[in-house]
């Protein structure tokens, strides 16, 4: 496995331990960060994925139908300005939030060439209620002059890079069909790293296959790396992928939620304490999800692995071990 020494130049201030926590959520990172309630609104840029055209592979990831994570691929294509006030819309109805920060999300969002990034990411942050941008892309796609750009944009607003990782076994992102092996977010760490970016990760845990001992090494690596952000998910097949067809055939068996929160748990436990956790569960639209159905009930993932912590008397951070 290749490896660096790469740590966070300035770790994040936080008190969330205090507030009665026990990790250290994107909604409280995002209130110190801006003195107030912040919220993600979701966009699309319509951006292809390598590994879908041919460019890397075809048919994409064992797991994907993009129709399934984002609301924007079932509707008609509109631009990024609307996207934005239809979702600052639809959520300000349920939520007084006044800043909003726009979410580059489906697909991958710097796949395309620099100049028509930079026109899309400009019209983001044109708009009067963005405070920042969001930034969801793979790994093996952001070459130098990208990076550049999101360098140059960090400077004008609050901007975050996140890279799907999805695990760092090697046999098991072949399994997934992702196109690319952990060396390629190693090599784009390092370069996003070196420009002092905000970076998280996306993981996914109960990928067949790997044990309790192979997720718990995907998360000791992303602590000695010091990522910033860690955002968790748990596998869930969608219709219309290789993944659904293996479930329902039986061939594939997915985590329950105990063991999904077992897992949650023994990740948190090693990812330093001044780590953002963007999320802890994953879930899809209901005429989509084929399985598991609990994933659906996100306030009770959140209260399984409430419960799995306590239970432990443990919390994020109990078992980091600096390097």
């Amino acid at each position: 496995m290749a490896s660096t020494n790469i740590r966070p130049a300035h770790p994040p201030s936080f008190d969330w331990r205090e507030a009665g926590l026990r990790y250290f959520s994107l909604g409280h990172y995002l209130r110190r960060q801006f003195g107030q309630r912040v919220w993600k609104v979701s966009v699309d840029g319509h951006f292809s994925c390598p590994n879908v055209d041919g460019t890397v592979a075809t048919g994409g990831c064992v797991f994907c139908n993009i129709k399934s994570f984002s609301p924007s691929r079932r509707l008609r294509k509109r631009s990024i300005t609307e996207q934005i006030d239809e979702g600052i819309a639809r959520i300000g109805r349920r939520n007084k939030v006044g800043r909003f920060l726009a979410y580059f999300q489906p697909a991958t969002n710097t796949y395309a060439p620099v100049p028509q990034l930079r026109e899309l990411y400009l019209e983001a942050i044109a708009h009067p209620k963005v405070a920042g941008l969001v930034i969801g892309t793979r790994p093996d796609c952001v070459a130098d002059e990208v990076l550049d750009l999101l360098t140059e944009l960090s400077q004008r607003v609050w901007l975050s890079v996140e890279y799907g990782v999805q695990t760092i076994h090697d046999r098991s992102l072949d399994w997934m069909n992702r196109g690319h092996h952990y060396d390629a977010f190693v090599d784009a760490w390092k370069r996003t790293r070196a420009r002092g970016l905000h970076a998280g990760v996306h993981l996914i845990l109960g990928i067949p296959g790997e044990s309790r001992e192979d997720m718990i090494a995907t998360a000791c690596e992303m602590a000695r790396l010091g990522v910033d952000a860690v955002k968790l998910h748990n596998l869930y097949a969608v219709r219309g992928t290789p993944l659904a067809r293996w479930v329902s055939a039986g061939e594939v068996t997915l985590p329950t939620l105990i063991e999904y929160a077992h897992a949650v748990a023994d990740v948190l436990e090693r990812l330093p304490p001044h780590c953002v956790i963007d999320r802890i569960g994953g879930d899809a639209p209901p005429e989509y999800l084929v399985a598991p159905q609990w994933c659906l009930d996100k306030a009770g993932v959140r209260q399984a692995v409430g419960d799995e912590l306590a239970s432990r008397n443990t919390w994020q951070g109990r078992l980091y071990e600096a390097t």
